[in-house]
């Protein structure tokens, strides 16, 4: 199993940290989603065919940004 983690804009309340599960929890091969408001991160446990672009562009579908810090 791969481990991913992301920096994250737009983390502001628990509606958006609902849609980010439900949102990448339609992926296939995505186990388990945790969302730190405090840290601003996302990190996900997944197996293939998931990908890290993937989980990324579903982030970003959500309304949120992923950063590089």
């Amino acid at each position: 199993m791969d481990k991913v983690s992301f920096n994250v804009n737009g983390l502001v309340n628990s509606s958006v940290k609902t849609q980010l599960k439900n949102e990448l929890k339609v992926l296939d091969g995505i186990h388990q989603v945790e969302v730190d408001f405090g840290r601003s991160q996302v990190t996900v446990e997944y197996n293939p065919p998931a990908t890290e672009d993937a989980i990324r562009n579903s982030i970003e579908h959500v309304g949120c940004r992923v950063t590089s810090e």
